[in-house]
């Protein structure tokens, strides 16, 4: 894998580290052909994905449809790099211009 592909949510409370959890787990399932879910971390107002792929943007498009039909709440950003790298490319949303990770 090439890439390093974030999926950022606000996130304070129990119920949204359940809620991104359970959300993590649909996504292992989901993107097992694709890429695969690194793991999450979880503090300062933020839980992050990440999700080792060779394809940032069809990763992020298939795990933004999931993310949609869960219906969840907390607002996503997305961003990827390469695993060597420390530059992230916003994928979402388009209006954002700086992505990092806390």
């Amino acid at each position: 894998m090439k890439y390093q592909l974030v999926l950022q949510f606000g996130a304070t409370s129990t119920e949204d580290f359940d809620r991104l959890v359970a959300l993590e787990d649909t996504l292992i399932g989901e993107l097992d052909d694709l890429a695969t879910v690194d793991g999450h971390d979880f503090g300062l107002g933020e839980f992050n994905i990440f999700i080792l792929t060779d394809d940032p943007a069809e990763s992020f498009d298939k795990a933004h449809r999931v993310v949609t039909d869960q219906g969840v709440p907390n607002a996503m950003r997305s961003a990827y790099r390469q695993l060597d790298g420390e530059d992230y490319v916003i994928l979402w949303p388009s209006s954002l211009k700086k992505f990092k990770v806390l």
